[in-house]
């Protein structure tokens, strides 16, 4: 775990990477999404506890079920890209933990404590969203991340029984560099941070 990565994988996975707002028509296939996975899945998560739930938008079944629930500013982006994820998480991510050793442990720890459960659920699964996005550029894939959508809309449609809960959706694809947007600025250091 010593070994640093080098400059051009650093900028890869951060300082030349953006989020992506047009695509290629370059199909996702079941594999590269299969691979996205068993990378992101390497990520950390409170006791292993993996919240987070996908489901891949690729077909015009999918995109028009997905549709309704976008705001205008996402609707043209999104139905053009070649897969949206919606990033959820699992509420009940406690009943089906990995490691079965501990996991009945660990599940005593949420039965009966559904604010810890929500609030662990959340937090690990916008961590795994993250683990998404990064697994995703060093594949060579390009992300949209975006909040700009209904999330009462994409439950209902999406997870009627209430127990997977939506939390961000993220286009993925190869990037069309024609109409590139300029970079946005990022904070520095000082403006953000402190050590004591």
């Amino acid at each position: 775990m010593s070994r640093i990565v080098d400059g051009a994988t650093l900028d890869t996975l951060f300082r030349a990477a953006r989020s992506i707002h047009t695509f290629t028509s370059e199909p996702l296939t079941d594999a590269t999404l299969k691979e996205l996975y068993d990378l992101l899945k390497w990520g950390p998560t409170a006791f292993n506890s993996q919240p987070a739930r996908y489901v891949f938008v690729r077909s015009a079944e999918g995109k028009a079920r997905l549709a309704p629930t976008l705001s205008g500013a996402n609707r043209d982006k999104t139905l053009a890209a070649p897969a949206t994820v919606i990033i959820a998480y699992d509420s009940r991510f406690f009943q089906r933990l990995p490691d079965p050793a501990s996991g009945a442990r660990v599940a005593t720890l949420f039965t009966d404590n559904a604010a810890l459960a929500e609030s662990t659920a959340f937090r690990n699964g916008t961590l795994q969203g993250g683990y998404l996005v990064v697994a995703a550029r060093a594949l060579g894939l390009s992300v949209g991340p975006m909040s700009g959508f209904d999330v009462d809309k994409i439950n209902q449609e999406f997870f009627p029984d209430g127990r997977y809960r939506a939390n961000f959706l993220a286009n993925i694809g190869y990037a069309d560099h024609t109409e590139p947007r300029p970079r946005g600025t990022r904070f520095e250091f000082a403006d953000v941070a402190e050590v004591l």
